[in-house]
């Protein structure tokens, strides 16, 4: 925990610490011992922490704060990913790393989904079985489809569903089945 490495680095006690900061010694030893999470302290607290430190607030959070893309730019670097490495070392790195469920396990269904997804439809072009690993993930479906912004646009643009029709009839098998409207994976800049 970061908090730690820098009561470490500063030859500092959480005592002393909490003495400095005006902050509860409990408090101090809660988060140390990550019984309390510093994303959930007030933001006097971490204030008061980060000036007794000597480092910005920033840097105190910044271990516990996660950032979330859009999901528009979530597919896209998954698809230069894909580009960068190659079919076969994407897979490996992917289920290597478990992104997958980790994805999933944060609730972040779309982009967990969306991996699995690529994950199969790679494991498919290239003749690949699948991971039996996640059969309990590919039972899931989103309850709303999730179509591309260009598709959304010329929709609404078009003043019709017949572009939103037309990429459901062309969306690529392993991506529909949990209701991610994707037809082109591969033609990205």
């Amino acid at each position: 925990m970061l908090i730690n490495d820098l009561l470490t680095e500063k030859k500092m006690t959480k005592y002393r610490l909490a003495k400095k900061s005006g902050v509860p010694q409990t408090t101090v030893t809660d988060i140390c011992s990550g019984k309390a999470k510093i994303k959930n302290c007030s933001g006097e607290t971490i204030y008061k922490l980060a000036k007794a430190l000597d480092v910005s607030m920033e840097l105190l959070v910044a271990d516990s704060v996660e950032y979330r893309a859009g999901f528009e730019t979530f597919k896209s670097n998954v698809c230069h990913a894909v580009k960068d490495m190659g079919d076969i070392d994407f897979i490996i790195d992917i289920l290597e790393s478990d992104e997958i469920r980790k994805l999933y396990h944060k609730q972040w269904y779309p982009e967990s989904l969306y991996m699995l997804a690529m994950v199969d439809y790679l494991s498919r072009e290239n003749d690949l079985p699948l991971c039996k690993e996640y059969n309990d993930i590919r039972t899931m479906r989103l309850a709303e489809p999730i179509f591309p912004a260009s598709i959304i646009a010329m929709s609404a643009v078009s003043k019709s569903d017949k572009p939103k029709n037309d990429s459901v009839s062309a969306a690529i098998p392993e991506f529909m089945r949990f209701n991610i409207v994707e037809n082109e994976v591969r033609n990205v800049c």
